[in-house]
């Protein structure tokens, strides 16, 4: 099928089927669209809605194209990430997440970029952290083999997505490519914890990734609008795990944390997000940096729990608080840096 015909089809609102959406990825991601018609089928598909069909079969192509490396031997091997796009400015949450997560003793390949539709992507914060992003692919195996983290700066790995990177700033809102990048891990993973930006998207991605070979997952929103688990109210959880997918709620008093408000942990900057971050892992915090230490943890414990260290997510949490409160966490991040660091000044 080619893109006009599948344009027609979505302003129709007929779903793309598995085979028709490869194609359409295909034509994408080989440089034989347009500008105009990617942005065209971004804001019909939005428009829409996204299917599971649809998601899964743009998922699976992005991952042909995707420059992998292979760590799959490694235990424990978990992600932990957003989609971005629920227009809350929060700190990088499952970034700070990610290193309590490896403190814990799980290995974490962090897939992730610049911001799109927020003030700090992953990788800006991590920048600022004075992480080395511009690694070949065997230096980003020797960080998460070597450090038990590494992250995978998603233009290194997906250099097909070049050119759909022009229409997704010039629109500006989410899209399917938010979508995309937490399902196209470079490093295989499948164990993870993804926030999306709707409640509605929940069970459907976890259905994607049941499709897709995932292990462990849970897809997270929470009633007030996070693509995050929320210090502030419930949230929804679809869990993949032993290829069913479970539906149950997150209610911060669970797992012992009393419910705040989000004030304080918005940020304008990824230096605003570094500083918070390292407020909240270190042993002298802030009243700001006490509750994204509870946010922290809330997150980082799901992602113990899917990586396997605990048996169920409270523990999870439980473990999180003392990797953060025990200094670790801070510890990994500076350590990493460092290792980065090295890497590019004595390549192998």
């Amino acid at each position: 099928m080619n893109i006009q015909q599948a344009l027609s089809n979505i302003t129709k609102n007929i779903h793309l089927t598995q085979a028709q959406m490869e194609d359409v990825m295909r034509i994408i991601m080989q440089g034989e669209a347009t500008q105009a018609q990617i942005g065209a089928l971004m804001m019909g598909l939005r428009l829409k809605g996204e299917s599971i069909d649809e998601i899964t079969a743009a998922a699976r192509v992005m991952r042909e194209f995707a420059i992998k490396i292979d760590v799959s031997d490694l235990p424990h091997l978990v992600d932990i990430v957003g989609t971005g796009g629920d227009g809350q400015n929060l700190f990088n949450v499952s970034t700070a997440a990610s290193f309590v997560i490896a403190a814990a003793g799980a290995t974490i390949a962090k897939h992730g970029n610049r911001g799109v539709s927020s003030k700090s992507g992953s990788s800006d914060l991590l920048e600022k952290a004075g992480l080395q992003l511009d690694l070949d692919m065997q230096q980003t195996e020797r960080c998460i083999r070597e450090m038990g983290i590494g992250f995978l700066y998603a233009p290194n790995h997906h250099k097909a997505m070049k050119y759909a990177v022009g229409p997704r700033k010039e629109l500006g809102f989410r899209s399917i490519f938010n979508l995309l990048g937490p399902l196209t891990n470079p490093a295989g993973v499948e164990r993870l914890v993804i926030g999306v930006f709707s409640s509605e998207l929940c069970r459907p991605i976890a259905e994607v990734l049941k499709q897709l070979g995932a292990k462990h997952v849970m897809v997270v929103h929470s009633q007030d609008g996070l693509d995050e688990i929320s210090l502030a109210a419930k949230t929804y959880v679809a869990e993949l795990k032993n290829d069913e997918v479970t539906e149950w709620i997150i209610q911060p008093e669970d797992v012992d944390i009393d419910s705040q408000t989000l004030s304080g942990l918005s940020v304008d900057s990824a230096d605003e997000s570094l500083a918070l971050i390292q407020n909240a892992l270190s042993k002298n915090k802030t009243a700001h940096g006490e509750k994204a230490a509870n946010m922290i943890a809330l997150n980082a414990g799901a992602g113990i729990y899917v990586a396997g260290l605990t048996k169920n997510y409270k523990q999870g949490v439980a473990l999180a608080h003392d990797i953060i409160y025990g200094g670790q966490a801070l510890e990994k991040l500076s350590v990493l840096s460092e290792f980065t660091k090295a890497l590019k000044q004595y390549p192998a």
